[in-house]
């Protein structure tokens, strides 16, 4: 008994001993884990790594992503992103106790410790969640013990420093997937096709399962292995109440994917410039809208390859209110050589052909040269040496000025430039905005109006896109973000613009749902280069070039043939219907030719007579100007008196597009209006002189 007690006695002290050896070493221990923990540096966040720079469309769908220096897809994607689903089964099948523990899990390698010494090999790990992170963000082996120890001092420091919302958006941003994907947005668009947002039970299981073995469970390349670690996610999380039996056994029975999807690829040229305009940041925002942009890559796809090998096209849609771009088509493929398909052909410099000639037209509009039932002789014509024929050589005679547009007829539009002026056709262009390309140190010339400078689909769509906005520029945009735009400038007065829409809007309508819906106009460069269509509704203006990127000529491509049916096809995926184009706004003239004013019966693009006076102009008011003639106060209402110097007599006066009573010797002249507003005042006289006011009345 005495040596019982005297045993008993030695293992107490041996135990003591023991215990006093292992307190001291603790301690010194955690000293020496609370120094090394010190000395680390602070812990990354998640905006500090380096990830793909990525661009959204205006509803934040993914439009294209690029890899990170590092070759590697890894998008931005943040935790409230990801299906909930996903984030439930990662914590059951590797840190069921994540949300209580600081980094470490000291149960469980307790666990894993006596696991392998009783079992003389690795039954479990004991790694959490973040010990993970910190090993992602470390980018080195820990196989090692001295690896392991630096890893628990990391993990720790990720606990200290950052949220755990931080910390699995840390692992979702760096988790690998095999190949060059890391982060779980990069997988689920690779391997599902879709953002993580919503998973299937087998989508989220294998992709908690691939992280493990990135390259082993490759689902391209070793199917049943991923299936399986697939099905052993599955187990985990039916044991864990994740998941019901009957869900996770339906799950089985979906395929793994067997191939990698390539990344989202829409608006290549658009996305590309994007990024190289502000590359310092990360997401990108465009104004395009990905289902449409979709759409209509597609149908160029689907009708170039009929044009030919080498043939190219390029189409924009845009809302003419805003200027915001709702689709850029730069090329049919931004990889095919043949076509130079790196060439974004919506900023292209091309001839636009005949598609000015609206805006001649509106000019004569609001000249009082013309109206769109006044006479037009289509003629051979000889000015200056300039000789301009039809498309088809041939001539119509006597036409009406709406004829001379719908058919496109090159010798009424130049008679009209020449009356107008090309420098202010010229001025007008460039007061939209759109950049113009014109050879030569000269003056503009006539040629301008058939085509005769350079322009890029961007610059003609923001220009009929005015038309659309009632002759209100327009900036054409693709940044989403509320950046300063060009204050709007007039380019025609409402009326001229609405006439103009309503002579284009009486062509052909193919595919359309019904008569006079798109205002459009067609355009083919000199010896078939370049293809056009522009046309608009009451909300949007699309435009469509057609050609080759290289300017080699394709004898018989019209705008009619090649360019026309895309224009009307892009309405058609654009919306059910188009929008109604516009009523025609007070003070419109709308009437048979026998009934116009006789100055605008024809068109006046005759020389003045000899010794007439070559200039007329409106003294007063001043143009632009606003003046109080008491509307609206109680007061006595004063006559507003409009006063000429020069012009031939007759005058015919109009007031807001109205004509004024008959013609008048007098060089001024006197009405009451009929509230306050703006209003227009224009003059013509008997050798075809007009001028115009705008000004303000109160």
């Amino acid at each position: 008994m005495k040596g019982l007690r005297t045993g008993t006695k030695q293992r107490w002290r041996f135990s003591a001993i023991a215990l006093a050896v292992f307190s001291v070493a603790t301690v010194a221990g955690l000293g020496k884990v609370y120094l090394d923990y010190r000395a680390l540096p602070p812990s990354l966040a998640p905006a500090d790594l380096t990830i793909s720079k990525t661009v959204l469309d205006r509803n934040g769908q993914l439009l294209r992503a690029f890899t990170t220096p590092d070759e590697k897809w890894r998008l931005p994607v943040a935790v409230r992103d990801v299906d909930p689903l996903y984030w439930k089964m990662l914590k059951a099948y590797e840190d069921h106790r994540f949300d209580q523990h600081h980094g470490v899990d000291v149960s469980a390698m307790l666990r894993a410790a006596y696991q392998l010494l009783s079992s003389g090999h690795v039954v479990s790990g004991a790694s959490t969640l973040t010990m993970q992170t910190a090993r992602l963000l470390q980018e080195r082996p820990t196989r090692s013990l001295s690896a392991k120890y630096h890893q628990i001092l990391a993990a720790l420091r990720l606990e200290s420093d950052l949220s755990k919302e931080d910390i699995l958006q840390l692992y979702a941003l760096r988790a690998p997937f095999g190949g060059n994907l890391e982060g779980i947005r990069a997988a689920a668009l690779t391997w599902f096709g879709k953002e993580p947002r919503r998973l299937t039970p087998a989508e989220a299981a294998l992709l908690v399962a691939l992280p493990q073995s990135p390259e082993a469970r490759r689902p391209d390349r070793f199917k049943s292995a991923a299936q399986a670690a697939r099905d052993r996610v599955l187990d985990r999380a039916v044991i864990a109440g994740v998941l019901s039996q009957g869900d996770a056994d339906a799950a089985r029975e979906e395929n793994v994917p067997v191939r990698r999807r390539s990344m989202p690829f829409l608006a290549a040229h658009a996305a590309r410039a994007a990024v190289a305009s502000k590359e310092i940041e990360t997401i990108h925002r465009l104004t395009l809208d990905a289902s449409l942009q979709r759409a209509l890559e597609t149908l160029i796809d689907q009708r170039i390859d009929a044009m030919g090998p080498k043939v190219s096209a390029a189409l924009l849609v845009a809302d003419h209110q805003s200027g915001e771009v709702l689709a850029s088509v730069g090329s049919p493929n931004l990889m095919d050589e043949a076509r130079l398909g790196h060439i974004d052909m919506t900023r292209a410099i091309r001839s636009p052909g005949s598609t000015l000639k609206p805006f001649i037209y509106g000019l004569a509009f609001e000249d009082g040269i013309a109206h769109p039932e006044s006479t037009i002789d289509d003629r051979p014509i000889d000015i200056g040496g300039y000789k301009p024929t039809n498309f088809d050589l041939a001539y119509q005679g006597r036409v009406s000025v709406r004829e001379a547009l719908q058919l496109s007829l090159n010798t009424p539009a130049i008679q009209l430039l020449e009356a107008v002026g090309p420098a202010k056709l010229v001025a007008r262009l460039k007061r939209s905005g759109a950049g113009v390309v014109i050879g030569g140190a000269d003056a503009p010339g006539l040629a301008i109006g058939l085509g005769g400078l350079g322009m890029s689909l961007w610059d003609l769509t923001q220009l009929y896109g005015a038309l659309g906005n009632g002759g209100h520029s327009i900036s054409l945009h693709l940044e989403a973000s509320g950046s300063d735009r060009p204050r709007s400038r007039r380019i025609l007065e409402e009326v001229a613009a609405w006439h103009v829409g309503d002579v284009l809007a009486g062509l052909p309508q193919p595919r359309a749902a019904g008569a006079n819906q798109i205002a459009y106009k067609t355009g083919t460069a000199y010896g078939y280069r370049d293809a056009w269509a522009m046309g608009y509704d009451g909300r949007d203006v699309v435009g469509v070039w057609v050609g080759r990127a290289d300017g080699t000529p394709l004898p018989g491509m019209t705008g009619a043939g090649s360019a026309v049916p895309l224009l009307f096809e892009a309405f058609q995926r654009l919306k059910k219907s188009p929008a109604p184009l516009p009523a025609a706004p007070s003070g419109t003239l709308k009437m048979a030719a026998a009934d116009l004013p006789l100055p605008l019966r024809a068109a006046r693009v005759h020389k003045p007579a000899a010794g007439a006076l070559r200039s007329l102009e409106i003294s007063y008011p001043p143009q632009s100007g606003t003046i109080d003639l008491g509307l609206g106060e109680g007061r006595q209402t004063l006559p507003l008196v409009v006063k000429l110097q020069g012009g031939t007599r007759p005058f015919s006066w109009f007031v807001d597009g109205q004509p004024m009573s008959a013609r008048s010797f007098a060089s001024q002249l006197s009405f009451e209006p009929e509230g306050p507003g703006a209003t227009s005042i224009t003059v013509v006289d008997s050798a075809g002189l007009s001028d115009t006011v705008d000004l303000f009345i109160r």
